[in-house]
């Protein structure tokens, strides 16, 4: 078997090495020309002057364009948006952030575009900006007409009769992609009057279906390629459709070649964050801090235009039960217009936003009634079903009802039918030695003034499909050459998490063969049409299964072929260890396809795959979004300085459901590096706007990510590993996004440490990013010195 082989990367040699080739690196033909835009300096006001005149006489500048003196050929100002055409490529008459862009700069260099660009000089006739939540609100600037609610049972009966009440707000940060490769993207001019475009995008049919349309062409006369990125995270779903715009229609205008590459400051400027967002909850729980009924309101701080802010929105409502069992709650969202960069797709899109707000919650009930928070968690758990093992939950034990009774279903209505959170927080209790250390953390802090640690374990619960139906969907293409070699072709995209070498895993175990038998080219949209976005955790799910199925209509074709020629079922046929055996005989794979060319059988074969038993109704908020749900917990230590506010990891432990994974070398490594983004994000990466609109947090020198010294030193982790109940690829789970949320656990455990600076009567109430100053503020409020 080579699926589940914890293989390399197929590209780590050549990423340490620097051999690799992305977008900036691939050569450009003779002539080519580069590409700068001109950045708005106002968040929201009227143009009334445009001087270019500067830009236009600077050295190596062969044109330049804005909404003033848009060619007449081009037709109207080409959108750039993902959703509703709210995003114009430049600026029409008015400008909506610090950042956006202007004008656009063509010449012979990076350098002379980029320098050319800051010659502009543009007035405006300032109008007011709106910067906040509340900003927002009191001017009723939003992108649908009222806040969307979701509800299932009666939240505010529930919680009237409920013996116990608490409410609160919590502030959750945005984040920054901070991609190691920025945007880029190349347009070559095509002979019949097309274009080819090499794009660094988690999304080729979207630049395709952006490009043509700027065009005024049909899509099949724009070709996209993508052979990898130096990581997405969601980051180039949809913010490289300017880029790819951009080059398009200055390859057309000028007949060269256009690239167009951010640098790192424009980078952050222009585009758009993780959604920050304000909860406000209201709970009623009873005196154990069983959680009888809930209300949430999430206030999403959008951006200027709508880009992916609903859907988004929407999987935070979806996630905002996590692993708990809420009969009955009732979940509204805002999603605002501001004057700042758009929002858009982050890792977990809108699921890490959902699930850390109600771990927000269970902490705070768990400080009201004094109980250790893993109890708390254990009683509002959804049942078990068995699926993940036997077992009654921790050392707390947990609740289990009778096999027979009625089927607990999500805040959306779909039936809970896969949850292992009992059996698997038991395992990781035992194996993290969390009670223990949790009362050796206690005496700890009891002797040391100055020095407070915590801990905290939290679950994770994580939907995986898109939530846009259509989505769920992918074709692949795979080759068998006559000489015994496999070519495969997939609509996902590579950006460094090992898409690749998994899906070929897949394919060449369909064949029996080795998985470096199996070349994987790059995405290209005319090799693989109407492609979704590498997103939504879907990769491996989507493009395996489809790549499994073009591979097995091969394979059959080969078998039936062989077993004709020996007389035999092809049932009989086996293909193992790079052979096909059958009949008491067995041949090399190579031998095979060569007779099987010389037979004139085809060794081609597109496959297909759409995910089963979705349905969804976004408007009511019902049915069943998700195919099915990825599971883990972790559990993290940290210390803190009370004098300063300074804090670390000192260990984590997690376990983490991957179904049967494919890969566990790239699994492992996927949750390692999701878990440290998460801490990231809810630690030390503050997004930081001046009062005029401005970014102020736009370069590594003011934006802080988690760096290698800021990993745990003792960093435990392992995988689940129990088959997916689905049918997925090799019984497999997705692994990109869920593990993001294991980071909320950091959050938890800061909390812990700074509650034991006090006495325990006020709750910590730590907003996120829990940065060293806001942990100092918040020690000081447990201390009461503030």
């Amino acid at each position: 078997m080579t699926m589940g082989k914890p293989l390399p990367h197929d590209s780590a040699p050549l990423h340490v090495t620097g051999q690799a080739r992305y977008a900036d690196d691939v050569p450009l033909p003779a002539g080519a020309l580069h590409l700068a835009f001109g950045l708005s300096s106002c968040a929201h006001g009227t143009i009334t002057g445009m001087d270019l005149a500067a830009v236009r006489a600077a050295p190596g500048v062969v044109a330049v364009f804005s909404a003033e003196d848009w060619p007449k050929g081009f037709g109207e100002m080409p959108d750039c948006s993902p959703s509703v055409l709210d995003e114009p490529l430049l600026a029409v008459g008015r400008v909506h952030y610090i950042g956006q862009p202007v004008f656009l700069v063509v010449a012979d260099s990076h350098l002379a575009a980029r320098k050319a660009a800051r010659l502009g000089r543009v007035a405006y006739d300032e109008l007011p900006a709106l910067l906040t939540v509340d900003d927002a609100l009191a001017a009723n600037s939003r992108f649908e007409q009222g806040p969307v609610i979701w509800a299932k049972g009666d939240a505010a009966g529930a919680i009237a009769r409920a013996p116990h009440v608490l409410e609160g707000t919590f502030e959750v940060g945005g984040q920054e992609h901070f991609y190691l490769e920025g945007q880029v993207a190349l347009a070559l001019p095509a002979e019949d009057g097309g274009v080819n475009v090499i794009s660094s995008t988690q999304h080729p049919t979207e630049i395709q279906h952006k490009v043509a349309h700027a065009l005024h062409l049909p899509m099949s006369a724009v070709r996209v390629e993508t052979r990898r990125m130096g990581g997405g995270f969601g980051g180039k779903e949809s913010q490289g459709n300017a880029l790819a715009i951009a080059c398009a229609l200055a390859a057309r205008a000028t007949g060269r070649p256009c690239k167009m590459r951010y640098d790192r400051d424009d980078d952050m400027m222009i585009t758009g964050k993780r959604h920050d967002l304000r909860i406000r909850y209201r709970v009623g729980h009873d005196a154990e801090g069983r959680i009888s009924g809930i209300e949430f309101t999430h206030l999403f701080r959008c951006g200027w235009s709508q880009d992916l802010s609903l859907p988004v929105a929407d999987r935070a409502m979806l996630h905002a039960d996590n692993c708990y069992h809420l009969p009955d709650i009732r979940i509204e969202s805002h999603r605002l217009k501001t004057n700042t960069q758009s929002a858009t797709a982050y890792r977990g899109f809108g699921g890490p936003q959902g699930i850390v707000g109600i771990e927000r919650v269970i902490d705070h009930v768990a400080h009201a009634t004094g109980r250790e928070p893993l109890e708390v968690r254990l009683l509002n758990f959804y049942r078990s079903n068995g699926t993940g093992g036997p077992g009654s939950g921790t050392r707390f034990g947990g609740p289990h009802s009778p096999a027979n009774s009625q089927p607990q279903t999500t805040p959306f209505h779909m039936e809970m039918e896969d949850f292992i959170g009992h059996e698997l927080v038991a395992e990781l209790e035992k194996t993290s030695n969390y009670l223990a250390r949790k009362a050796e953390i206690a005496a700890w802090n009891s002797t040391n003034p100055i020095l407070k640690r915590g801990i905290a374990l939290v679950p994770v619960k994580f939907g995986i499909s898109f939530t846009l139906t259509w989505l769920n969907q992918a074709g692949a293409l795979v080759h068998v050459y006559q000489d015994g070699s496999v070519m495969l072709n997939h609509g996902g995209t590579e950006m460094g998490q090992g898409l690749n070498q998994k899906v070929a895993q897949v394919v060449a175990d369909v064949f029996g063969l080795e998985a470096a038998a199996v070349k994987i080219t790059a995405t290209d949209t005319a090799k693989v049409p109407n492609t979704s976005a590498t997103a939504a955790s879907s990769g491996s799910d989507l493009n395996g299964m489809a790549a499994r199925a073009a591979a097995e209509t091969i394979r059959g074709r080969m078998a039936d072929f062989i077993a004709d020629k020996h007389q035999t079922k092809a049932a009989s046929v086996r293909f193992e260890a790079g052979l096909v055996k059958l009949a008491g005989e067995h041949y090399a794979f190579a031998q095979v396809a060569a007779w099987a060319y010389q037979a004139r059988i085809s060794l081609s074969s597109t496959g297909y795959y759409a995910t089963p038993k979705i349905t969804w109704d976004r408007v009511k908020g019902r049915g069943r979004p998700f195919l099915y749900f990825a599971y883990g917990a972790a559990v993290t230590e940290v210390v803190l300085d009370t004098l300063t506010g300074e804090n670390r990891m000192l260990r984590v432990d997690i376990l983490h459901d991957t179904g049967t994974s494919l890969n566990p070398a790239l699994d492992i490594g996927q949750v390692e590096g999701a878990f440290v983004q998460g801490a990231g994000w809810l630690t030390t990466e503050e997004l930081v706007w001046n009062g005029k609109g401005g970014l102020t947090t736009h370069a590594p020198s003011t934006y802080k990510i988690p760096a290698c010294s800021d990993r745990p030193p003792v960093f435990n982790v392992a995988l689940w590993g129990k088959p997916n109940r689905e049918d997925t690829v090799g019984k497999s789970k997705a692994v990109g996004e869920p593990p993001f949320n294991l980071g909320i656990s950091a959050l938890m455990a800061l909390s812990d440490a700074v509650a034991a600076c006090g006495d325990g009567s006020a709750y910590v109430a730590l907003d996120a990013p829990a940065t060293a100053e806001r942990v100092l503020m918040a020690v000081r409020r447990q201390q009461g010195n503030v």
